[in-house]
């Protein structure tokens, strides 16, 4: 998609649609109804690049005051993004939320998929070559939970879907999956476990083609929207642009039959995952208008800024305190040269709740905004009673992070800091675990305040537990992973 088709950033007044503009823009009017002075600095900062890492912490901080500003600040982000995001066709440019009601260019046509396997009748965990299941699998959760890798609610609800097998294959729903060849989807698990699963992604043969391969071999369903009418799917003909193409994703997911759960597993680099972020956000209005039952579904980045349970920050201080000698030796004169930035403690003991700042510069901007775009439509939809399914993701290998040299070498050193980093498998499978138990159990426990719905269940790989503060480690895990990245 051309990058001044569908859905584009705004043009300023010099022509140009500037990413940080509407960063600034989007994140100072977020702010704006709970902290004045917090908008003010977004909108004057003059490197976005370098210095979005304040602003969109400070969005964390300044929700904690009470439930309603949290739930503010994401009713005022979204606002925000629909005002200022444009449409861009060959009759001009209108507002983003003109989707919500604009005719669809064409009919996209279903076909079925029915894959040949048995469903699996056991929750089952690749883990380092092998599968874990039964004890094992509880075993290893346990290890996690007590080594600070995943919260004890995460833990509970992985040994309740292991419990409960007859979940897995999610009867009478089909689940949307936004980014359908997506490396941290959950296609294939629940193909295995013989769910129905709408795919969406862009009309690219090769991509397709693995997606089909995939359902074929699996045991579900896997519904395809298709351009031409016709029983059978084809690689050629699969898939939309839903940059270009939210009216005809929105009429063709709001027939699918069932109880519809739409699951945003998109990705793209840079700017586009903006772009994509806000069109499926444009989708999720328009289907929810037509779709009262609609549930939504997430994986949120370990790489933002949570706010963390106390018994978080407790278990963080103990690591603190609990250090080698030799870290302790080498620590000191690190924080020194360093000017104190390197090897910080993660939080100040008593803190509660704790605020666990894992914002990776390197990202950039375009990533931490297109992430913050779904939290927040998780909390207004939370609010007006829908059934949201949004866990925080382990640190994972995925393509995205190895092509990046320095994400690459930093994950490769990362254990040195008590931070596990999951093989795609493992992540998939578990992320996938934690949707169904939440499609069964309403979302999870009822939460007081926003910050704790995003907290419950998280799989943060130990960034919320360890002893040091993670941009802090990060250079140098990144030093010492270098030599394994490489290989």
């Amino acid at each position: 998609m051309s990058e001044d088709q569908g859905v584009v950033f705004p043009a300023g007044p010099d022509g140009r649609r500037s990413t940080a503009a509407l960063g600034r823009a989007v994140v100072a009017d977020a702010l704006r109804p709970v902290d004045a002075a917090g908008a003010l600095a977004a909108e004057r900062e003059t490197n976005w690049r370098a210095g979005y890492l304040t602003h969109f912490r400070r969005l964390v901080e300044a929700g904690l005051t009470a439930p309603e500003a949290a739930r503010a600040i994401a009713d005022a982000g979204l606002v925000a993004l629909h005002r200022r995001m444009r449409v861009a066709g060959p009759g001009g440019e209108t507002g983003l939320d003109g989707l919500a009601t604009v005719p669809a260019g064409r009919s996209l046509h279903t076909a079925a998929v029915t894959g040949t396997a048995e469903p699996e009748r056991e929750l089952s965990l690749p883990f380092h070559g092998s599968r874990l299941r039964g004890d094992a699998l509880l075993r290893q959760v346990d290890a996690w939970v007590a080594s600070g890798v995943i919260e004890p609610s995460c833990g509970d609800a992985v040994r309740t879907v292991a419990a409960h097998p007859e979940w897995l294959s999610l009867p009478d729903r089909t689940v949307v999956v936004l980014g359908a060849g997506a490396e941290m989807g959950p296609l294939t698990a629940l193909l295995r476990w013989g769910a129905r699963v709408a795919g969406l992604d862009l009309p690219r043969a090769p991509l397709w083609e693995r997606v089909l391969e995939t359902a074929r071999s699996g045991a579900g369903t896997l519904l395809v929207p298709m351009a031409d009418p016709g029983p059978d799917a084809g690689a050629a003909g699969a898939g939309a642009d839903l940059i270009a193409e939210v009216p005809a994703v929105a009429d063709w997911t709001a027939g699918l039959p069932g109880s519809v759960v739409l699951g945003n597993y998109v990705y793209a680099d840079g700017a586009t995952n903006v772009r994509v972020s806000a069109a499926v956000d444009a989708l999720t209005v328009r289907v929810a208008a037509e779709r009262g039952d609609l549930a939504l579904a997430f994986l949120a980045t370990p790489t933002d800024v949570f706010a963390v349970p106390a018994d978080a920050v407790e278990q963080s201080v103990r690591a603190y305190a609990g250090r080698t000698r030799t870290a302790k030796v080498l620590g000191r004169p690190l924080r020194t040269v360093s000017g104190g930035r390197l090897l910080q403690r993660a939080y100040v003991p008593g803190t509660d709740p704790g605020i666990a700042d894992s914002l990776v510069a390197q990202q950039g901007p375009n990533y931490a905004l297109a992430k913050r775009l779904q939290r927040w439509r998780a909390t207004v939809a939370r609010a007006a009673g829908s059934t949201v399914s949004m866990n925080v993701a382990p640190p994972t290998r995925t393509r995205s992070v190895v092509k990046n040299r320095a994400l690459a070498a930093a994950y490769a050193g990362a254990h040195r800091f008590g931070v596990e980093i999951f093989e795609p498998a493992t992540s998939n499978v578990l992320m996938a675990a934690l949707l169904v138990h939440d499609l069964h159990t309403g979302g999870g426990p009822a939460q007081e305040h926003p910050w704790e719905d995003e907290a419950h269940a998280a799989a943060h790989g130990g960034l919320w537990r360890g002893a040091y503060q993670p941009r802090s480690a990060l250079g140098l895990a990144a030093l010492l992973g270098y030599g394994s990245a490489r290989g």
